[in-house]
């Protein structure tokens, strides 16, 4: 999660809307790879519980956040 946010802040300082766009898709990837870590932890490891869902659901939310972001700032271009 700290390369997600550290991706999200330096978005937050793009130059262009492409630098911004490329910014967020990193930031998505992150979030990605952080909710497939989350699927593993719940599946494969039997981790389950109120904390993991949470996490799962935040997860979850963030990636629609981002990808609406980098959507609407394409399409504005």
């Amino acid at each position: 999660m700290q390369k997600l946010f550290h991706k999200l802040k330096e978005a937050s300082r793009a130059r262009s809307d492409a630098e911004f766009c490329s910014k967020i898709d990193g930031a998505l990837q992150e979030a990605d790879e952080s909710q497939l870590w989350i699927e593993l932890l719940r599946e494969d490891c039997g981790i389950d519980g109120r904390n993991i869902e949470r996490l799962y659901v935040e997860t979850y939310e963030l990636i629609a956040i981002f990808a609406t972001m980098a959507g609407k700032t394409r399409r504005s271009q």
